[in-house]
């Protein structure tokens, strides 16, 4: 029986790999899949991974109907890899999970669950309602104090906001340049302790941390 599945957890865990694993494990046994992205880092039409990987993708967009695309398609496809699934509508999601119970398209949806203010991203939200199952991604991002990091920070010209444009196309970095992100522990993000902010006051107040370079 087909399902819609949903991979989720923070940035920098390795989604966007496991994603590329999994249409690889999938079509090296003769199943026909479509790869699906959106604002993916490398640019449009792409799903790339931080370890180098990258394929080619389909660009979604507000006005991409999953429904329509997939039921047109001239020969039957198996399944569906979409990553960067937080940036989808609820009514996309919903176009998926339709597509998994009309058609036994099996659908592997990749994405961050939560934002930088630690609000659900409404595709992701979406995706917790429907999905058959919610997979944590076990290879946990570490926080610079070695917690296991469970928030996404931005941060703009180096200081952590949580304010803001709930979409804005970024990179993990060290806080620099425009606009950055970070994965935080709880305690950290909620003190809006970046490795940058801890670097500052690590001399002041005699810590002997070691911050990642």
């Amino acid at each position: 029986m087909a399902e819609l599945v949903f991979f989720s957890g923070t940035m920098d865990c390795g989604k966007s790999t496991l994603a590329l694993q999994l249409d690889h494990n999938h079509a090296a046994r003769g199943r026909r899949g479509l790869i699906f992205s959106r604002d993916d880092r490398a640019g449009t039409d792409r799903l790339s991974s931080r370890l180098g990987l990258e394929v080619v993708a389909l660009e979604v967009t507000d006005a991409t109907d999953f429904w329509e695309l997939v039921s047109g398609q001239p020969v039957p496809v198996d399944y569906l890899v979409c990553d960067e699934a937080q940036f989808y509508s609820p009514a996309q999601v919903e176009q998926l999970a339709r597509l998994v119970d009309e058609t036994e398209v099996d659908v592997f949806a990749f994405g961050i669950t939560a934002d930088f203010r630690t609000r659900l991203f409404p595709g992701s939200a979406r995706l917790i309602e429907l999905a058959d199952r919610v997979e944590v991604l076990q290879a946990h991002a570490l926080c610079w104090c070695g917690a296991r990091a469970t928030h996404n920070a931005r941060t703009v010209d180096g200081r952590m906001v949580v304010a803001g444009e709930q979409v804005v196309v970024g990179d993990i970095g060290d806080g620099g340049g425009e606009v950055a992100y970070e994965v935080l522990c709880r305690r950290h993000h909620m003190r809006r302790m970046t490795t940058a902010a801890a670097r500052a006051l690590a001399p002041a107040d005699g810590l002997s941390l070691e911050l990642p370079d």
